[in-house]
């Protein structure tokens, strides 16, 4: 489990959940018994085979899922379903609706979800579309954005409506490598300069030290916690550095040492 920091409060807490999924043949365990906590500002990494339950937690988080067992907590509150202080930020940004300008995909939210006057509306969303870098974009359609600003509209559709913690799962995972590298770096950007606090959830062992500043590595089906690391010291500046390649193979040997594995079956 990670430390917990007393000088920053948990945003969202996760305490001893555990996920069930019914089917034909019975109930399928898909995590269990994993717990963490992330504060304001921090970029916590759901990190681990295919099938070990990331993005599962994730959905979780979101109010998609509802836990077998254990509770998960936004701001001291038990999540009991979605809210709009939690945004999912879907694969390649396709929330964005291609029939919509830039101004109204983000504006979107805003006129579904509230009874703000029009011209309120308009000032958060231009205030918001400034913030990440897109007030030249607004009368765009999503068609004509690179993925740079397609990403940086699909978080200001989060941001629009107050919401401070965005949950990503997998966003780069089709794209080619040079654009999935442009795109870690945007979202590092924007994560800097706004400070909202992040779950991701990728199987990409590199990208989860560049992204996070907590990973929380998970065992294979069932997903069980193996341990959480801090990589807070990890930027972009140590991408083909041998520090990072050294903990790229540490981080590996923990996910994949069958030693490891059995250790965590014991401890359960």
């Amino acid at each position: 489990m990670l430390a917990r920091d007393p000088l920053k409060a948990a945003v969202f807490e996760v305490n001893r959940l555990t996920l069930d999924y019914p089917t034909s043949k019975g109930t399928v365990r898909a995590v269990d018994n994993v717990s963490f906590r992330v504060g304001k500002g921090e970029r916590l990494v759901l990190l681990g085979p295919s099938g070990c339950g990331k993005s599962s937690i994730l959905k979780a988080v979101a109010g998609f899922l509802k836990p077998a067992t254990g509770t998960i907590k936004v701001r001291g509150r038990e999540v009991k379903g979605p809210g709009p202080d939690r945004i999912v930020v879907f694969q390649e940004f396709d929330q964005l609706l291609p029939w919509k300008t830039v101004r109204q995909n983000v504006e979107f939210p805003l006129r579904m979800a509230s009874k703000l006057p029009r011209a309120e509306i308009r000032e958060r969303t231009e205030a918001t579309l400034r913030k990440v870098g897109l007030e030249r974009a607004l009368d765009s359609y999503p068609h004509t954005l690179s993925g740079g600003m397609k990403q940086r509209a699909a978080i200001a559709r989060a941001l629009v409506t107050d919401a401070d913690v965005l949950l990503m799962d997998e966003p780069f995972a089709a794209l080619d490598a040079l654009t999935r590298s442009q795109l870690q770096g945007e979202l590092l950007d924007l994560a800097e300069e706004l400070g909202f606090t992040l779950l991701f959830v990728t199987h990409s062992i590199e990208e989860a030290i560049l992204i996070g500043t907590k990973l929380h590595l998970l065992s294979p089906h069932p997903g069980r916690t193996i341990t959480s690391l801090d990589t807070h010291e990890f930027g972009r500046e140590d991408v083909g550095s041998a520090r990072l390649e050294t903990l790229t193979r540490e981080v590996h040997n923990l996910l994949f040492s069958p030693k490891i594995r059995s250790e965590v079956l014991e401890d359960v």
